[in-house]
């Protein structure tokens, strides 16, 4: 990307050099709350979204996971418990990370995941290193998307898998307005009362809307060099999970 283009900061259009360091105080704002504020503003399905995201996965002992925007944690505890072996989990945000590595010593799990604060798009990782690529509720944050998934793939074993859960576009007609008013205006609240942050909140609202829909992430997907793309919609397309391999 030429330098001076603008790209999206929710509804807001900002210099693309600056996107990664207003994400950055976004989620070092939140970081405390973030776990909390899931469960509130999902209901919990969260829960149910990442217990499909893993069941997609099928963890083995063999596999080494690359969970990608994971700070705190959630996807390596459930790789792990579903039977996974390593974990290197990579966030940008050194608060977030810092409260996954709270929430693994309190589980005696900190052996088994290593903790690295990287960019999404330029990975200090090898080629062709890891079995597994995940990246949850974190793509539609990082700056150059085609860049990130290139990265994905780079470090992908050939015959390794990718695989995103990330908010989508309703596939249930007839419940945008509702749709609508919960994000602008209830999540925004949550995030004031609970979280101490109205901004933040309604940052992550908006980002949602200007995140591509199913098939234009599958074809960005596919466009960044991964195979047999395809992907399943979570609570009418709310959520969405997208598969794809290195092949």
């Amino acid at each position: 990307m030429a330098f001076g283009a603008n790209t999206d900061f929710g509804f807001e259009s900002i210099p693309w050099q600056e996107k990664a360091n207003r994400v950055r105080d976004v989620f070092d704002s939140v970081a405390g709350r973030y776990d909390v504020m899931n469960d509130l503003m999902s209901g919990g399905l969260h829960r149910l979204w990442k217990a499909a995201f893993i069941t997609w996965l099928r963890p083995r002992a063999n596999m080494h996971l690359l969970d990608l925007a994971g700070g705190t944690g959630d996807i390596a505890f459930r790789f792990l418990n579903a039977g996974g072996g390593r974990v290197t989990v990579a966030d940008i945000n050194q608060e977030m990370l810092l409260v996954g590595q709270k929430r693994a010593e309190s589980r005696r799990a900190n052996g088994a995941i290593e903790w690295l604060c990287a960019n999404g798009e330029d990975l200090p990782i090898p080629d062709a290193s890891v079995d597994v690529v995940t990246c949850a509720f974190g793509i539609r944050n990082m700056t150059d998307k085609p860049k990130a998934l290139a990265e994905m793939r780079r470090v992908l074993k050939p015959g390794g898998r990718f695989l995103c859960l990330e908010f989508s576009r309703l596939a249930l007609p007839g419940l945008e307005g509702l749709y609508d008013k919960y994000s602008f205006e209830i999540v925004p609240r949550l995030g004031h009362f609970v979280a101490d942050d109205e901004a933040s909140y309604r940052y992550l609202a908006e980002s949602i809307r200007t995140f591509p829909d199913q098939d234009a992430f599958a074809s960005m997907i596919k466009e960044a060099g991964l195979g047999n793309v395809n992907y399943r919609n979570l609570s009418g397309g709310v959520a969405a999970m997208h598969s794809a391999w290195r092949i």
